[in-house]
């Protein structure tokens, strides 16, 4: 049985990380040492300027994570496990630091290198990996959040070029990005395609123009741009060559299922660690919280949560390295998870009372950012609709009329 204090410090009440490998051990271990030592000392006060704590960028050079599941081009290759427990133990540090990692890493470079020719590949990966050039991926619009299938951003051709015109939102380090891998539709053949757009001289292309949103309650160290795009003319050579029809965009979103369950579970495990902590430490009528009936049952049924959410990323994982997952499972696993930190992270406010407000307790940014997790990568709606669907056997996502 685990002491007490191992208990709080690694939650794994069924031993799970004992199934790890010597590699995903020391990757977990690695991630876990980073965010204690260089994140979490600083993300409180940038999180409430909303601002991104660039200064920790050289201490992730070191570490060799960046490109989650690209293969060479100076990326690590991580198995479907790893790229779990990499995004674990950031959501365990801080939502905002995992959704620049992943926006820059997993959906940017997973991008060109699903979508991009060997010569695009070797154009821009190496320095994305390197981090000497920051990655975005703007697909979201504000018309279009769940039903991204439906972007209305254009694509002309002209003579050895191509002409966008639309509106993106919601697009992580989109405001500073060297590379932005932007979707559009063809007006000719109607078909979404990608394409690559690059700063020149540190500036954006003449039409580009990429807004900061303000005023977000969660997820507020991470900047996230309203880009409007008007006549801004992009190369041929930028047009990935295999991204060419939202089947495409599919690849590359398949290849990142996954990493919002398990940063959920990284926010869960970090709100129980705290909470419990607190528990022990924390007198009221004259003895610590944790020796109270209620406070037990409460931490109990945390734990029990975490658990639950552990086994379900775990399989997942499995099922995706087998090539055994689907939609529906991924939806499942998304939706339970979300819904299960969210109850973790408000009961840990909860115990801790008025303390539980303060960014200096870090859990109110864990609930806060659990908000943002529950709507990103599909809303727990849109996640149930496409469960129900292998239920039923029925499409609820358009209204039937009569």
């Amino acid at each position: 049985m685990l002491a007490t204090n191992e208990l709080i410090d690694h939650p794994d009440f069924l031993l799970l990380d004992c199934e790890l490998n010597e590699q995903e051990i020391a990757l977990r271990d690695k991630i876990r040492t980073f965010g204690i030592e260089h994140v979490r000392p600083v993300i409180n006060e940038h999180w409430e300027r909303a601002e991104f704590p660039y200064e920790v960028l050289p201490a992730v050079k070191e570490l060799g994570i960046v490109g989650s599941f690209v293969e060479g081009y100076g990326a690590p290759g991580f198995s479907r496990r790893e790229a779990g427990l990499l995004s674990r133990e950031l959501g365990r540090i801080d939502g905002s630091f995992c959704t620049f990692l992943g926006a820059h890493a997993n959906l940017a470079m997973g991008s060109i290198y699903l979508l991009g020719n060997e010569e695009q590949r070797q154009r821009w990966l190496p320095d994305m990996a390197s981090l000497d050039k920051l990655g975005a991926f703007a697909l979201t619009e504000p018309k279009h959040g769940s039903d991204s299938v439906a972007l209305e951003t254009s694509a002309r051709r002209d003579g050895d070029s191509w002409i966008l015109n639309g509106h993106k939102r919601w697009i992580g380090n989109g405001h500073a990005a060297d590379v932005t891998v932007l979707y559009a539709r063809d007006e000719t053949d109607g078909e979404v395609k990608a394409f690559v757009i690059e700063k020149e001289d540190g500036e954006f292309p003449t039409g580009y123009e990429p807004t900061v949103i303000e005023g977000k309650i969660g997820k507020r160290g991470i900047l996230q741009a309203d880009i409007t795009i008007e006549n801004v003319r992009v190369p041929d050579d930028n047009q990935l060559e295999f991204g060419q029809s939202f089947k495409d965009v599919n690849r590359v979103l398949q290849a990142t299922r996954g990493g919002a369950s398990w940063e959920a579970l990284g926010h869960a495990m970090a709100a129980f660690e705290h909470a419990a902590r607190y528990a022990l430490n924390r007198e009221q009528f004259g003895a610590p919280l944790a020796h109270f009936q209620l406070v037990q049952e409460k931490l109990a049924t945390m734990l029990a949560d975490v658990t639950t959410m552990q086994l379900l990323c775990m399989r997942l994982a499995e099922l995706q390295t087998r090539g055994e997952d689907n939609q529906a499972i991924a939806s499942m696993v998304k939706m339970t998870t979300s819904r299960k930190a969210l109850a973790v992270c408000r009961e840990a406010r909860d115990m801790m009372g008025g303390n539980g407000l303060l960014l200096e307790n870090h859990v109110a940014r864990h609930l806060t950012d659990m908000e943002v997790i529950s709507t990103y990568e599909g809303t727990d709606s849109m996640q149930a609709l496409i469960v129900g669907r292998a239920i039923t056997g029925t499409s609820a996502f358009t209204p039937k009329t009569r």
